[in-house]
């Protein structure tokens, strides 16, 4: 004796159709002498299964328009919620620039296809600011020349904030010379910017540039850029240095 275990199926949505439709089918295929008798109520069947039908099938199709468009604000929302994502791991919360280990990863991606100029530019006598007149007046300034920066570099150019107070800027391809000259117009900017210190001091910044060529790195490029930056720091501040070269157009208002 063999033991017999039944399939469970799941249960048919539209059965009673099906059976209508049957029935409707045997009453034809009967043949028009014993379809007569029959042929009415086969027919009311019919009817009243198709009707049914349409019914169920409009109610899935609003649902399932329903599932799609919920479907829809979903996969939406998980874009967004990426990209939000994607930005906070990228940017700084305070400027919106790019943070340092996303500019740093932007300029060796520029190196493997271009020479590459990096300005680093930092705020001068800053903690002067912060002590003197607190974190969220210094945050004020930090913004303001962020707002020098995005109103004078180029298209094509990244900044970042790589310290408290210190930035980047990459210039893929851009000579030395030309990526000096950005730097004195935003150094020209800064200088010239109302900060509204309560002191009425002004804001100046120092610059240190670099270049190099392509197949370089970041790190070498931030290292040869930082020894310019302090070189204009020991010059007297407010000035722009280009690696191994002295110190450019010394501003008279150094000692700020």
């Amino acid at each position: 004796m063999h033991d017999v275990t039944a399939t469970a199926t799941a249960p048919d949505l539209f059965d009673a159709e099906r059976s209508a439709l049957a029935a409707a089918r045997a009453v034809f295929d009967a043949g028009p002498q014993q379809a007569a008798p029959d042929c009415h109520q086969a027919l009311g069947e019919l009817m009243g299964a198709f009707d049914r039908l349409l019914r169920e099938t409009r109610r899935l199709v609003r649902r399932s328009d329903r599932s799609e468009l919920e479907m829809n604000r979903l996969n939406q929302r998980l874009q967004d919620l990426a990209a939000e994502l994607e930005y906070r791991a990228t940017h700084d919360p305070l400027t919106g620039v790019l943070n340092r280990a996303a500019i740093i990863d932007m300029a060796n991606r520029h190196f493997v296809s271009h020479d590459l100029s990096l300005v680093v530019l930092d705020i001068d006598h800053f903690k002067r600011v912060n002590d003197s007149f607190g974190h969220p007046t210094g945050d004020q300034v930090i913004l303001g020349v962020v707002d020098c920066l995005k109103h004078l570099v180029p298209a094509g150019a990244q900044v970042g904030r790589v310290g408290g107070e210190e930035f980047t800027i990459v210039l893929p391809g851009w000579p030395l010379e030309r990526a000096a000259q950005t730097a004195q117009l935003v150094r020209r900017a800064i200088e010239g910017r109302a900060f509204g210190l309560p002191d009425g001091s002004r804001i100046t910044a120092s610059f240190g540039v670099s270049w190099l060529a392509r197949g370089g790195s970041f790190d070498l490029a931030y290292c040869a850029a930082d020894e310019a930056l302090y070189a204009a720091k020991r010059g007297g501040r407010n000035q722009v240095a280009r690696a191994g070269l002295p110190a450019a157009e010394p501003s008279p208002a150094s000692s700020a």
